[in-house]
């Protein structure tokens, strides 16, 4: 009797402590992406109506990639049938950072109300942390108004990485002088080797009438549903920024290093 008890005693104490195991091994539940912004226009074309939106979405986790994000884009007539839909698969939003994008769809009929809604995201681990991640500079960024109402965006795109990227796609948010987004639009650039930036051009269409421009932020990133792309080229490692060999002599005393009790160094 009293060796029954104390194996269910045993038994027990094992059960509760597989139990906190359990618990503390299970990742802290991770953060949804966040809606920073959006914007959508509707403008008269020759086939018709273009829709035209662009938004911004940002991950508040810094150790996971946010994947496989689908944007839906419905318009709707006054009577709240629709008249365009589309779906459009999102980049990986990269760990801690945030998202810019835009996109453009056709419709027969001019919509009352646009709506963008969000597929949630799935979530990888990276195998990097956040700061290994860095952004591309961007240089020479220039925006010209077009007589048809567009504007055209110019400029340059570098990569911070060892690895040549492949490919990068380039987005340009515009903002009014309140800093609200009123625009956007991206192009690709291929073959981005460090030193060597290739220029972008790229056009932002379907502004609303009388919308002012008076600020552009251009992004670039890799492109794909998964964040593959960007660990690779964070794994082989950044650029090292200086690559000059020093020409001074060494100090022929370390002027850094502390003396010990009882160590020989003479200074």
């Amino acid at each position: 009797m009293i060796l029954r008890s104390r194996t269910v005693t045993v038994l027990a104490l094992g059960a509760i402590f597989l139990t906190g195991c359990s618990e503390e091994a299970q990742p802290a539940q991770l953060k949804p992406l966040a809606l920073k912004e959006q914007v959508s226009n509707t403008v008269k074309t020759a086939s018709g109506y273009a829709v035209n939106w662009a938004g911004v979405l940002t991950n508040a986790n810094p150790w996971h990639f946010g994947e496989h994000v689908v944007a839906t884009v419905i318009g709707r007539d006054a009577a709240g049938a629709e008249v365009v839909r589309m779906d459009q698969p999102l980049d990986a939003v990269p760990p801690g950072g945030s998202l810019s994008f835009a996109g453009q769809a056709s419709a027969s009929e001019r919509p009352a109300k646009v709506t963008i809604e969000y597929r949630p995201a799935q979530w990888r681990a990276a195998a990097r942390i956040a700061s290994a991640f860095r952004t591309f500079p961007v240089s020479g960024v220039q925006t010209l108004k077009q007589k048809d109402g567009t504007y055209l965006v110019t400029g340059y795109v570098d990569n911070p990485y060892s690895l040549p990227a492949s490919s990068l796609v380039v987005n340009a948010l515009l903002r009014d002088p309140a800093g609200k987004l009123v625009g956007g639009g991206y192009a690709f650039v291929d073959d981005v080797k460090a030193g060597a930036p290739p220029r972008f051009i790229l056009t932002v269409e379907g502004l609303a009438p009388g919308a002012k421009v008076a600020k552009t932020e251009v992004v670039a990133r890799t492109w794909g549903s998964t964040g593959r792309p960007f660990e690779e080229l964070a794994l082989a490692g950044a650029v090292p920024v200086h690559t000059v060999m020093p020409t001074t002599e060494p100090f022929a005393v370390d002027r850094g290093r502390t003396a010990l009790p009882g160590d020989d160094h003479k200074e």
